[in-house]
């Protein structure tokens, strides 16, 4: 892949990402993180509702269908491990229940928030 194929594609990721913590916040969650890097890895998004430490993985694709599909299971250990690191890092947090998302956007603004996407690996 060259230069100017990553950047394209790394700018549509962060667009998804922008679209994905706007409609969150719509719908009341409290963005804490974006973008963040861990030892472990990134994390897109991490929120707060209620009692909820929401971890969110963002996927962009041209259709929602293949958003999630793009949701491997070799990246989830990795983001849990991520996960863990924050809250151990964030004493405030510690008594918040963590929560694996995942907001799918397709084509033409579409998004999908899932809940619980995925359960500890």
């Amino acid at each position: 892949m060259n230069k100017a194929t990553r950047k394209k594609y790394e700018d549509q990721g962060r667009r998804a990402e922008r679209l994905a913590a706007l409609w969150l916040r719509l719908k009341a969650y409290r963005i804490l993180e974006r973008r963040l890097k861990t030892p472990f890895g990134e994390i897109d998004i991490i929120t707060t509702k209620g009692s909820i430490l929401a971890i969110v993985e963002v996927k962009q694709r041209p259709t929602l269908a293949l958003a999630k599909e793009a949701l491997h299971r070799a990246d989830l250990g990795r983001i849990e491990e991520a996960a863990h690191y924050y809250q151990a890092h964030r004493p405030k947090l510690a008594h918040k229940d963590i929560r694996y998302d995942a907001v799918y956007v397709g084509r033409g603004l579409k998004l999908k928030h899932e809940k619980d996407a995925w359960r500890e690996c």
